[in-house]
């Protein structure tokens, strides 16, 4: 994974503007934001699956690159004080408060546009409707059937109460559209076939809300050292998640069942696929 991150931070070098004219300060934000961390595990995955097929490698990172750009457009408007209202993000003050809420505003939004900037590059594949496809997957998961719309619904659950099947949809829009995402982009980049398409995205069905869960018990159990960030928020302001449902062991069952599905999910890739057998055990090891 360390390796993959290295690469795909090289390519967000090259495909993010440097700082530059009068607007000079939306680029510092957008970049301090995107290179602020993390371990890329969104790239990762576009990498991974794409590499079950073969596909070349600067195609694949180009994709990693614009997911990872779009997913801190997430984390920035998600930090601020009208969302969640976070002070720390991976371990270091959140883009709003480095900089200001107008300018975090904008450095989310130029980081949105970019990501469908770089996936409609001929760079990205040479295939017109391949673009097109990426572009539009990518557009269903961030939009209001996908991330967007489960972030309403969770703000929305502070008033209205959600029982189990709803907080798993809840989730699966908010944390795990995304993760489809990055799954199919591996099939839909090597035009591989319906099948292919649909296993994948079982698998990451699974691991997206098995990444949820453990995520929600890092901010049950853990500590800001361990989580990057501020803990304890989830329950301090009412919001639905399976641990509030299941309590923490529960959870912890849950969490169990879904690694084990989403490994057995892969066994048709055989050992190509035994980095994403690894990342839902690297999951419950960090609850652990």
């Amino acid at each position: 994974m360390h390796i993959a991150a290295r690469q795909v931070e090289d390519m967000l070098e090259q495909v993010l503007p440097k700082p530059h004219g009068l607007h000079r300060r939306v680029h510092e934000a957008m970049r301090y934001a995107v290179f602020a961390g993390g371990k890329r595990l969104r790239p990762f995955l576009v990498l991974s699956c794409s590499g079950l097929f073969g596909v070349e490698s600067a195609r694949a990172l180009r994709v990693a690159a614009a997911i990872e750009a779009l997913h801190t457009y997430s984390l920035i408007h998600d930090d601020l004080p009208c969302m969640d209202d976070d002070d720390l993000r991976r371990g270091r003050p959140t883009t709003h408060v480095a900089f200001d809420e107008a300018t975090a505003v904008l450095a989310g939004d130029a980081l949105l546009t970019i990501a469908f900037e770089i996936l409609s590059d001929s760079q990205t594949h040479p295939s017109a409707d391949v673009r097109c496809r990426l572009v539009a997957e990518l557009a269903k998961a961030a939009g209001s059937a996908g991330m967007v719309g489960g972030q309403m619904i969770d703000m929305e659950a502070v008033e209205q109460p959600l029982g189990y099947p709803e907080t798993v949809a809840l989730q699966r829009m908010k944390t795990g559209a995304l993760f489809e995402f990055c799954c199919e982009a591996g099939a839909i980049l090597a035009q591989a076939s319906q099948n292919d398409y649909e296993k994948l995205r079982n698998y990451a069905r699974d691991f997206g809300l098995l990444f949820q869960i453990t995520d929600d018990l890092l901010d049950a159990v853990g500590t800001v050292e361990s989580a990057g960030k501020a803990v304890a928020k989830d329950r301090e302001q009412g919001k639905a998640t399976l641990v509030s449902i299941l309590g923490v062991e529960g959870a912890r069952q849950e969490a169990g069942t879904l690694a084990r599905r989403a490994v057995a999910t892969l066994e048709p890739y055989g050992p190509d696929a035994d980095d994403l057998r690894d990342l839902p055990l690297f999951l419950l090891d960090r609850d652990s």
